[in-house]
């Protein structure tokens, strides 16, 4: 047994509570139920929530823990009596001479039904929260053999999707519903060439539950792991005492920073996040980790991390980006001044056309802070390897960024920390930034044992970066005839207690921050600003959506002094091919924007002429990160000795449909059938793209896969089979390297390789509420149909809870509120009619005309809303959410209970 010799570390929490806790989850009692057909005769304890009974107990991973004990996720529902209950919110004991059915126990039939049902009707992306909608979808239509869509979202209350936006999941139950009385299920799709909606790899398993994240993974000696977080967002730490949690019996280790052989000080762009905060040390934020604790079960680990004593000075917090700028402030991170980054774009002379234009608006628009809540919590399993390697299983957007951290805190050469993605449940940006790997890591070290560590609900929502908050200062002119003359813009984002990629986030917004359109003028400034809220960084837009909403409402300002409608002002200033976008890029090939507006003009019209309250926004995203920054696509394709072929490649599998993806182009390049290809995401070939993150694994990782597929296709056409090619890599390295930074001095300006473009148009009913949604989106060439509309639907939900409902308020730098509901994401009854048209406007750089779409879904979504709502009431909204509007009231969440 291993124990540290400092024991840095703690959690202030009162004695007599920690041991009250203590005492009582010591108390062991037995349970009987039916489980699947079986008796079980368990030991649990009095406070136990029954998905920890089955999962730890009991072997049944189908069932997820996404929010426990809160029963808002749905992700761990199973029948309970016949009925669904949620088991996170049911103590142990509540099971007791209950019958109990989860997936496992279904027949081999009714599996097959159920996953088929999902499968055909691409009803699934990440697959966290399906286990448990499929079990309710059995209980639908058990009930009921013919259910309506609406029944079927009201039936799904219970349950949340942060991916698909439910369309394709009421398609499903529908699906299973006609299969039920005797309707044949459509056969998955394999064909594989690229345009064809080939079957999501892996679906049917996934729906079934039977597709493992990380908190599903057992192996032999496992330790679990729990942390220690200040409760402070700015204190220096006094003392850590781990004494208590070390004397509690199933404690291995205490481990905190003195304990770390390597770097502390972790980051993606910037090492200024400490993985342990030190004695003498300030604690940043709520989310600062101060010790790691390894035990035998995951309930003492938690335990025993109550026990870790802390004292604190508390110190001041900064809060506030403006004030972080000011003079005098504090400086909240030691590692850089309080302005992270300042990104500006100067063309022409904005100041002098905005006094010559007909017309001027101006305002400030404000933007709030976004929690990811992506399904899957953070995760990570680290096991020491016989010959001295470590292996860590990852949910990580980027395996490789994540080796080479761990592989510095350790003191190790990379090559000595093998890192393998486990597809995980969810990201949007969220899980960039490493969030446990380093300290899972750290306690398998010190203990030579494997250790897995899988933060709660609330701990994920303390930890990872968010959605920045901004304040945008516009002011925008136009001519007589409606055409834009200049756009003047400042924006300040609060960045949090630390850098991430906040950095970046501002400067996109500001490369964003005239939309797709043709402006001649532009002065725009932003800066990013270090605080002690929590951090920060990614999340699906990256600061363009931001941007967005503030421009686009200053287009419908401009409409209506223009006495234009506010289609066709969109129309008169969008980007062509030869014109020049924010940053200076001229466009020169693949815009779509125009084609986006044409594919929803006969909507508008037609709403238009029905006199229904209607709102247009336009947008524009970057596919691949651009701005000077060096790109990779990276592929190896390993033929097998069973005629396989292994596709590795470097990019995170995340819901999104990558790998399906990539796996067409494998089938384009080779002829090969899509069964063939076993696409995989580990550190085992040198594959190092960087990041999943702006809009380019399909860009980059798809042409790489065709440079390597086009070497197997010439050894196959050249007579070889599969069978004598056994052994053979073949590589495909893709390099971007001709985009350029933002403002460099430089001839020809190409800040970005691609965009994606779009138009939505929302209309609302006769009380305020959204009825319909249409979206029109360019997407190059449409690889996956299925798959496509699929990003475009979920894209299009995450908007509409930005628009109206979703915020994550904090007071002195901590949440207030960790509750599911509260937060804001919209349930299946929220949403309205989406209806999809993807534009094809091809990319010459892309594969096969292909460019990214996961995240220009919501650019355009929030302005569309409000543009909505001022045509239905007459009001100009102009900070985020749009709370006080009927359409926010009409929604069943983002309001504490009682506030409405």
């Amino acid at each position: 047994m291993y124990w540290p010799t400092v024991m840095h570390s703690g959690h202030a929490r009162s004695l007599s509570c920690a041991d009250q806790d203590c005492s009582a989850s010591r108390t062991i009692m037995t349970i009987e139920f039916e489980l699947n057909g079986t008796l079980q005769r368990v030991e649990t304890r009095p406070d136990e929530w029954f998905v920890h009974t089955l999962r730890e107990r009991c072997g049944i991973t189908s069932v997820k823990d996404g929010c426990s004990p809160q029963g808002q996720c749905g992700c761990c529902v199973v029948l309970v009596n016949g009925q669904p209950k949620t088991s996170c919110a049911m103590r142990a004991k509540v099971a007791d001479g209950k019958r109990i059915v989860t997936l496992e126990g279904l027949s081999p039939e009714e599996r097959a039904t159920i996953s088929g049902a999902f499968a055909a009707s691409a009803g699934l992306q990440c697959g966290f929260c399906i286990p448990g909608i499929a079990l309710r979808a059995k209980a639908i239509t058990d009930r009921d053999a013919a259910p309506t869509r609406e029944a079927i979202a009201n039936a799904l209350d219970v349950h949340l999707c942060r991916c698909t936006g439910y369309v394709k999941i009421i398609d499903a139950i529908q699906t299973l519903a006609a299969a039920k009385r005797g309707e044949p299920i459509p056969p998955p799709c394999t064909d594989g060439r690229v345009g064809q909606p080939l079957a999501r790899i892996g679906g049917a398993q996934t729906a079934l539950g039977e597709k493992s994240f990380v908190d599903d993974l057992v192996v032999p000696d496992m330790l679990h792991g729990a942390l220690v977080l200040s409760p402070h967002p700015r204190a220096r730490v006094l003392k850590i005492d781990a004494t208590r949690a070390l004397a509690l019996p199933g404690v291995r280790a205490v481990a905190t920073a003195a304990d770390v052989p390597g770097e502390r000080w972790v980051g993606l762009l910037m090492a200024d996040w400490p993985s342990f905060v030190a004695v003498g040390e300030e604690v940043r934020c709520v989310g600062d980790v101060l010790a790691a604790v390894a035990a035998d079960d995951r309930h003492t680990a938690r335990e025993a991390a109550k026990l870790v004593e802390v004292s604190y000075e508390t110190l001041p917090p900064v809060l506030d980006p403006f004030d972080s700028l000011a003079s005098g402030a504090p400086q909240v991170n030691p590692k850089h001044e309080n302005l992270l980054e300042r990104a500006v774009i100067q063309r022409g002379d904005a100041d002098g056309a905005l006094a010559a234009s007909a017309h001027q608006v101006s305002g400030r628009w404000a933007t709030q802070r976004i929690e990811h809540l992506f399904m899957e919590p953070e995760s990570a399993l680290a096991e020491p390897q016989p010959d001295g390697r470590l292996r860590l299983r990852t949910q990580g957007q980027g395996i490789f960024d994540d080796r080479r951290q761990v592989a510095g805190l350790l003191g190790l050469p990379k090559e000595r920390v093998f890192v393998e993605l486990v597809p995980n449940g969810g990201a949007f940006g969220g899980k960039e930034d490493m969030s446990v790997q380093a300290q899972t890591a750290l306690l398998a070290h010190v203990t030579g044992r494997p250790v897995k560590l899988t933060l709660s609900r609330e701990e994920s929502i303390r930890i990872h970066p968010k959605r920045h908050p901004l304040t945008m200062d516009y002011s925008v002119g136009c001519d007589a005839d409606g055409h834009i003359t200049a756009v003047k813009a400042r924006i300040i984002g609060d960045s949090g207690a630390y850098a991430s990629v906040g950095g970046k986030v501002l400067e996109r917004a500001a490369g964003h921050a005239c939309g797709p359109y043709r402006v001649p003028n532009v002065d725009v400034e932003s800066l990013a600003a270090y605080t002690n809220n929590p951090p920060c960084g990614a999340m699906r837009g990256f600061g363009a959506n931001q941007a967005h909403f503030a421009m686009e409402g200053c287009l419908d300002l401009l409409a209506a002094k223009a006495g234009l409608d506010r289609w066709e002002i969109r129309w008169r200033n969008a980007l062509s091919v030869g014109d020049t976008f924010s940053t200076g890029q001229v466009m020169e090939k693949s815009v779509g924007i125009r084609k986006t507006l044409q594919a929803i003009k006969p909507h508008y019209d037609a709403a238009c002429r029905e006199g229904r309250a209607v709102g247009i926004a336009c947008g524009i995203k970057n596919s691949g990160i651009g701005n000077g920054v060096p790109e990779w696509g990276k592929v190896r394709l390993v033929v097998r000795p069973d005629g396989l072929v292994d596709l590795y490649n470097g990019y995170t599998e995340m819901g999104q449909g990558l790998l399906t993806v990539l796996v067409q182009f494998a089938v384009q390049s080779t002829g090969l059938p899509a069964s063939i290809f076993v696409p995989k995401v580990d550190t085992s070939h040198e594959v190092d793209c960087g990041q999943t993150t702006g809009s380019r694994a399909t860009l980059h990782g798809g042409n790489a896969v065709l440079a390597a597929g086009a070497k197997l296709k010439a050894d196959l056409d050249a007579g070889h089979t599969l069978a004598a090619l056994a052994g053979r890599v073949y590589a495909g390295d893709v390099l971007v390297n001709d985009t350029t930074a933002l403002g460099a001095p430089v001839a020809k300006i190409k800040t970005h390789t691609t965009f994606g473009y779009a138009t939505q148009m929302v209309v609302l009913d006769a009380a305020g509420r959204v009825e319909r949604v249409v979206a029109a989106h360019d997407a190059g060439r449409v690889v996956n149909p299925a798959l496509c509309s699929g990003q475009v639907e979920g894209a299009v939900h995450m908007g509409l809870g930005y628009a109206l409902t979703e915020e994550l308020r904090c007071e002195n730098g901590m949440p207030v509120t960790f509750k599911l509901k509260e937060l804001g994401v919209l349930r299946a009854r929220d949403m309205p009619v989406v209806e999809v048209i993807l534009v094809e406007e091809p990319e010459p750089e892309g594969p096969m005309g292909a460019k990214g779409v996961g995240e220009i879904g919501l650019v355009p979504t929030a302005a569309a809303v409000a543009s909505a709502l001022e045509a239905f009431d007459g009001i100009r909204r102009t900070t985020l959410p749009m709370k006080d509007s009927p359409a926010a009231r009409a929604m069943s969440v983002g309001f504490a209970l009682g506030s409405r």
